[in-house]
């Protein structure tokens, strides 16, 4: 300020400005500290609202008025890809996106667009399952019956049949039984698995692997090596019987479809502390596609019909166990509490 002025000033004037200039600073302080307090909030409120999206199950972006990305949460960020295939002219609607399906919800808030994606793989699965589940157990129940009586037939076929005849017969007797299984299989996925739980040895499981191979048609030329543990357990025998004939067929199966000339199949079982584990080894060819080993109704294999494993999992699952397959080498393995 000009001195010329400040010495224009009397005292009272003077004590008036520096009162005025006082409490202009004093208000700075003030506002200065309003400032900070509301940036701290700021700040804080974003924060909250980054953790809020971060655990949001959902893919989420807000764009901008030109549809530049202001803020996107983790799985958003995974899949950079995905927001390039949605329509932002639409509000509602499924998408697939790399064998995925996604829900698209947009919404606009002043000039900024809320686009988030919900994976719903795991429901459009279920339905499908439903309905094909639904579909096989009609079919497996019409099935059935007349199957029961062309296997009353065979039985009756094979007592009457000469000698150099009955091999026929029993070729027959095996399709039967593999039409039968495929049946029972269908029908136990459909009404779900219940377990019957009485201890047994697991050496008891040895024979009823023995009777499932000599009850399958096949053609390879395969060793069997069964290791069972003199180990007693609590499990449903049956179950568990059920799934090993399966990872037996598979590795048969896996077994003819290489080429082979040997084939060998190897049942082990190990114990670890107070888990027991049952793996079963094969040499025959690879899983083509890891992803959908234990998925119903889909298979590679030439002789499948996509339930096998996929029930062998719901059996081991409600034992509160894990069904895994290990390539290197390859097996499946069976992993129980004892």
């Amino acid at each position: 300020m000009d001195e010329n002025i400040l010495k224009s000033l009397d005292s009272s004037e003077k004590e008036n400005l520096q009162q005025g200039l006082k409490a202009l600073i004093e208000q700075t302080y003030v506002i200065e500290n309003e400032y900070k307090q509301l940036n701290e909030n700021y700040t804080a409120l974003r924060q909250m609202v980054s953790e809020i999206i971060e655990v949001l199950p959902m893919a989420l972006w807000i764009l901008d008025a030109n549809k530049n990305i202001i803020l996107q949460n983790n799985l958003a960020t995974q899949k950079p890809k995905l927001l390039e295939c949605i329509d932002l002219d639409k509000t509602h609607y499924e998408l697939e996106f790399d064998h995925k399906f996604y829900l698209i919800k947009i919404t606009s808030h002043t000039d900024k667009l809320i686009v988030n994606a919900t994976d719903i793989s795991d429901e459009k699965r279920n339905e499908r399952l439903a309905s094909m589940g639904t579909v096989a157990a009609h079919l497996a129940h019409e099935i059935r019956n007349p199957i029961g009586s062309i296997s009353l037939l065979s039985s009756t076929l094979f007592e009457r049949s000469e000698l150099k005849n009955k091999h026929i017969v029993l070729e027959i007797q095996k399709a039967i039984s593999r039409v039968e299984r495929i049946v029972n299989s269908t029908l136990l996925f459909t009404k779900g698995v219940h377990v019957n739980l009485n201890e047994f040895n697991l050496q008891e499981l040895q024979d009823e692997c023995e009777q499932a191979i000599g009850a399958y048609n096949y053609l390879a030329n395969i060793d069997f090596k069964f290791e069972f543990l003199d180990l007693k357990i609590n499990a449903d025998k049956s179950l568990l019987a059920l799934v090993l004939q399966n990872l037996l067929y598979n590795a048969i199966d896996a077994i003819e479809e290489s080429e082979n000339d040997d084939g060998y199949i190897k049942v082990k079982c190990e114990q670890k502390e107070d888990r027991v584990f049952i793996k079963v080894y094969d040499n025959g060819v690879s899983i083509k596609d890891k992803k959908m080993v234990f998925e119903a109704f889909k298979t590679t294999k030439l002789k499948g019909n996509g339930l096998g494993l996929s029930l062998s999992k719901q059996i081991i699952d409600a034992h509160n166990g894990v069904l895994g397959f290990d390539e290197n080498p390859k097996c499946f393995f069976i992993e129980l509490k004892i």
